[in-house]
């Protein structure tokens, strides 16, 4: 059983990975994402495993994106696991797979169920509007 004053820790924890993220916050990562932590993502070209993991993903996305602002709207937390909804927001000024900047900006839905173990992030689910992204950057047909 999973207390409040625990899952109040995981609900702010899963909050402060997203400014970490977008920081490429090292020790930051490394004392919050568990060695062992995967993201469930098949859309990404390379798995996304510990905190090494999660910095080569951020290398990814900060070289495709600038002017990034991870906007939280929500949080849901209930035992091991918290929900974040939140709005990706930025500008695609860099290769993002094998499309060139296009110099667009973007305001995206992203919904992300983490799970802790042990004061730790050890698995991440995200599901992002990705249509939505390719659809504004001129990437698809809107």
């Amino acid at each position: 059983m999973t207390d409040r004053t625990d899952i109040e820790a995981n609900r702010q924890r899963a909050k402060d990975y997203f400014k970490a993220f977008a920081t490429k916050d090292r020790d930051w990562l490394e004392q919050n994402v568990a060695a062992g932590y995967v993201r469930r993502d098949t859309t990404l070209p390379f798995p996304v495993e510990g905190p090494d993991g999660v910095l080569q993903l951020g290398d990814l996305l900060l070289g495709a994106f600038s002017e990034i602002e991870l906007d939280i709207q929500d949080t849901v937390a209930e035992g091991d696991k918290v929900l974040v909804r939140l709005q990706f927001r930025g500008v695609h000024s860099g290769p993002f797979g094998p499309h060139e900047a296009t110099g667009k900006r973007f305001d995206v839905a992203v919904l992300d169920l983490f799970r802790m173990q042990d004061g730790k992030i050890a698995e991440q689910w995200p599901a992002i509007d990705n249509l939505g992204l390719q659809q504004q950057l001129g990437l698809l047909p809107g």
